[in-house]
């Protein structure tokens, strides 16, 4: 098994680099079609990464992927499981790519929302509206008694 590699993006201007040793592959049977061979492979991969002790995440990278994939864990373990395909070759990349795009989007920084001010078109149209609606309602009232 070889390095798994999280690509740049936000966040991981250089992207990661998560070396083999850290990884932890687990194999058994995968449920579904796949005919006479489905309960002699083990076709299903659970791949295992341990966040809290992995040397791939800088302290802060690590306090920020522990807090927003905090649902998925287990203690400080994320796994992933992959039985789509027949074949385990097949499952394996699977998962690896699903675990490099789970950490990459769980390393983008929060947007911050700056504040804007309705534009002056956008006031004036909505206090048209009103005007509008105001002037059909009166229209509607019983006339008075001039």
């Amino acid at each position: 098994m070889e390095d798994l590699h999280v690509p740049p993006g936000p966040g991981v201007p250089r992207g990661l680099r998560v070396p083999a040793g850290e990884l932890v592959e687990q194999f058994s049977h995968a449920s579904g079609p796949g005919g006479q061979g489905v309960n002699t492979t083990d076709s299903r991969v659970q791949l295992s990464l341990d966040l809290g002790t992995t040397t791939a995440l800088s302290d802060a990278q690590r306090a920020l992927v522990l807090d927003r994939l905090s649902a998925r864990l287990s203690g400080t373990v994320l796994t992933i499981s992959a039985a789509e395909h027949r074949s385990q070759r097949r499952n394996r990349t699977a998962a690896r790519d699903r675990l490099a795009a789970m950490l990459r989007e769980a390393l983008v920084p929060a947007l911050v929302r700056r504040p804007t001010r309705p534009t002056h078109g956008s006031r004036r149209r909505r206090l048209e509206g009103k005007r509008r609606r105001s002037e059909t309602k009166q229209q509607r009232r019983r006339p008075g008694p001039e």
